[in-house]
């Protein structure tokens, strides 16, 4: 499980990306949710998975992607792996996608890393001697990526995943208005825009003026037909941002990771349909706290392999990710500090 090579069947791009959240089927989990409240009064849901274990063990928080949840199969899938070794992990579902809207106007972003912040923060308050790591996920990847990288040595956690993250935001939205990426981006956008018009049939319904105002003041949202187009008219007016290009400037993961101090994983594949094949950091760009793999196939969050029944397919990151953290968990055993460990980063 070292190397991620899939057979020649396997190897479409397309396939790889659709697969696990269109022909996958993972049983619900009995997770705890729970409710925590934002220094904004806004709130976040987090579910709790595995409690009744051995709190000497580890605890991973993870992140989802734009548009995903605690119930997207690779949390799902990653969840069950992690309770195979009998670890606990922790769901964060970002603003709004718990299945109830959030009480602000404003959501979340892939610069978004004072939620992160809080809720890492938070944790690590609440288990100050337990291992603690995190995994994000495409827009989850990038801003745990980013706020990593603002932390330094500071971040609090012991080891971190990032699995295919948009690592420059500006070429990424491009990328999804070429070829059958368009398929992918559409999608998205309309979910994003239904999220919108929800939550204006909340405000109305609570009488809330000002919040239905302020998105009332977004305009017409249902001609976006890109992302430049939807960042530029809802992400940077909702979130402070100048424009798209100020955005995107400003959130992309890519230039924080040379500041990264926390031992890192960075896992991308080449044929990522949602971005351009070389939108990874390099290894020069890595600092000796990250490893870097870069594999030929993969697609967005796919890494599927066949499993080890006929027509069974299985997953190469529930795999990689739980071993490469029982690696850190090893050099962590006497409690050295974060910094102190790091793997070099390589293809």
């Amino acid at each position: 499980m070292s190397i991620y090579r899939p057979p020649v069947w396997l190897r479409n791009a397309h396939v790889q990306t659709l697969w696990p959240p269109l022909g996958r089927r993972h049983p619900r989990l009995a997770t705890r949710r729970e409710r925590i409240r934002l220094p904004d009064l806004d709130f976040l849901d987090l579910d709790w998975y595995l409690e009744k274990t051995d709190p000497t063990l580890p605890l991973v928080v993870l992140f989802h992607g734009l548009t995903g949840s605690s119930t997207s199969q690779y949390i799902v899938g990653m969840q069950s792996a992690l309770a195979n070794r009998r670890w606990q992990s922790v769901a964060v579902n970002f603003r709004g996608c718990s299945g109830v809207p959030n009480r602000l106007p404003r959501a979340y972003h892939s610069g978004e890393t004072g939620d992160i912040d809080f809720v890492l923060t938070r944790i690590r308050k609440q288990f100050p001697q337990r291992v603690i790591m995190a995994i994000g996920y495409s827009l989850g990847g990038n801003a745990l990526c980013k706020w990593l990288g603002e932390k330094g040595d500071e971040s609090g956690i012991d080891a971190a995943v990032i699995v295919s993250a948009p690592y420059e935001l500006a070429r990424c939205a491009t990328r999804l208005d070429q070829g059958f990426s368009r398929v992918y981006r559409q999608h998205l956008i309309q979910q994003l825009v239904n999220y919108i018009q929800q939550k204006k049939q909340l405000f109305r319904r609570l009488n809330l003026t000002q919040d239905l105002l302020a998105l009332e003041r977004l305009g017409n949202l249902e001609r976006i037909r890109s992302f430049w187009e939807y960042d530029e008219a809802v992400v940077a007016p909702l979130h402070g941002f100048a424009s798209a290009l100020d955005y995107y400037q400003q959130s992309s993961a890519r230039q924080f990771v040379p500041k990264i101090r926390t031992p890192t994983l960075l896992v991308h594949a080449k044929d990522d349909p949602f971005m351009p094949d070389d939108v990874a950091p390099t290894k020069e760009e890595c600092p000796e706290s990250v490893e870097l793999i870069v594999t030929q196939h993969g697609g967005h969050v796919g890494f599927v392999l066949p499993g080890n029944k006929p027509w069974q397919l299985d997953y190469w990151l529930e795999h990689k990710i739980p071993e490469w953290f029982e690696a850190i968990v090893g050099k962590l055993s006497g409690r050295q500090k974060p910094s102190q460990v790091g793997t070099r980063c390589g293809l």
